[in-house]
């Protein structure tokens, strides 16, 4: 018998999408053996999916950098979403063709998209063009406006309707819709005037499996074989981190800044800067004492040994460290309504993390957050962990 042939196609904006991704085909094939899975995806999570000796399709390389796309459009410590979205919206043809040309090739037997928006417009204008059953992975619902601004009020709506028109005809495009977290994740309130309830469309539309990782939380409770295994020792460690874009390049600067104030107050501390793979070390000027880093694999371990992390708030980073149990300072990127509304609302939920605003915090207010959250104890409950099995689960049905 022939193995089950799946097309997976990795949202590639940061690296926060890859890393489930790679978590939910880890465990299809240990439920469901030897299955042939190919990838697409762009930059930087095409390079993730290489070191992880997984099928990576030449075609990857004609995919938009949405990457590009969201560094060029930030302003600083600000990027509006919708307006991302629509910036990146005229370039989703390309994609739509590079999917196609492969489907039409591959003869797959499954295709999984991760907030593939392209892929589902595609197909709901055109079913024809879906060769096998296709599933969506969301991890928000609905976009919200941050300004008064009445242009981009009326793209969030436009966007709004276009998403919650699904209800009701979904399943002639989409197989199977997840949703990467709870139902409380889900905002209980409409797209916009007249139009469906996001949690409302969320039950209908959507399978939760709750949050999904590449490890296994209870692996790394041992702090002190964890730093042995890095080379840390037993001093203050602050680890800060900006995901897989360049965009927050003014947060690392700040946490630079704000060393030499916090390490008067504790001597001994230890800060490590992760760059990820889109922003070079050297393009950073930094006090002396702060360590550098470029593209860190399996980060995660780090922010295992840390004493403190301080990050942007990226859905899966926030995630990861509400986990792992470590206390953080998150800076939601400003104007990005996703981590403002969607991520900052489930971390208060769920009583993980510290918000701070990254336009409004100086080197030594930092400092002095750090000084004071520095391996603070943590007392929000664990949170759900297997969402990698139970996606798997709900995936293989359609195998």
């Amino acid at each position: 018998m022939s193995r089950k042939k799946i097309l997976y196609i990795s949202g590639s904006l940061g690296l926060g999408h890859i890393s489930r991704d790679l978590a939910i085909a880890w465990e299809l094939r240990r439920r469901f053996g030897d299955l042939d899975i190919s990838w697409l995806a762009a930059p930087p999570a095409n390079q993730v999916i290489v070191e992880a000796g997984e099928n990576l399709l030449p075609e990857s390389a004609e995919l938009v950098d949405e990457n590009v796309i969201a560094e060029n459009l930030a302003d600083g410590t600000h990027l509006n979403l919708i307006k991302y979205a629509f910036g990146v919206r005229g370039k989703w043809s390309r994609n739509i063709e590079v999917v196609d040309s492969v489907t039409e090739s591959g003869q797959y037997d499954l295709i999984i998209g991760d907030e593939t928006y392209e892929v589902v417009l595609a197909y709901k204008k055109d079913p024809s063009r879906k060769k096998c059953p296709f599933v969506m992975i969301f991890d928000f619902i609905g976009f919200d406006a941050m300004t008064r601004n009445p242009l981009e009020r009326l793209g969030v709506y436009f966007w709004n309707k276009k998403w919650s028109e699904r209800m009701d005809r979904a399943a002639e495009f989409v197989d199977l819709s997840l949703f990467v977290g709870e139902e409380e994740d889900v905002p209980d309130k409409p797209f916009g005037f007249l139009l469906p309830g996001r949690r409302e469309w969320a039950r209908a539309v959507c399978e939760f499996v709750g949050y999904i990782f590449p490890f296994d939380p209870e692996e790394f409770r041992d702090r002190t074989s964890i730093r042995a295994k890095l080379g840390y020792d037993e001093s203050p460690l602050v680890v800060c981190s900006i995901g897989g874009t360049a965009i927050g390049k003014d947060l690392l600067v700040l946490c630079g800044d704000a060393f030499p104030i916090a390490a008067d107050t504790m001597p001994g501390l230890r800060m490590v800067l992760v760059c990820g793979p889109r922003l070079y070390p050297d393009k950073i000027n930094l006090p002396n004492g702060v360590e550098v880093r470029g593209y860190v694999p399996n980060l995660y371990q780090h922010l295992a040994a840390s004493d403190l992390a301080v990050v942007q708030g990226g859905s899966t980073i926030t995630l990861e460290l509400t986990a792992l149990r470590r206390p953080f300072l998150y800076f939601p990127i400003e104007g990005h309504s996703e981590q403002e509304i969607h991520v900052a609302s489930r971390l208060k939920r769920l009583g993980a993390g510290v918000r701070m605003t990254l336009s409004s915090t100086t080197p030594e207010s930092l400092a002095t957050a750090i000084i004071n959250n520095l391996d603070k104890q943590v007392t929000f409950p664990p949170i759900s962990v297997d969402g990698a099995r139970v996606a798997a689960g709900k995936i293989g049905e359609l195998l």
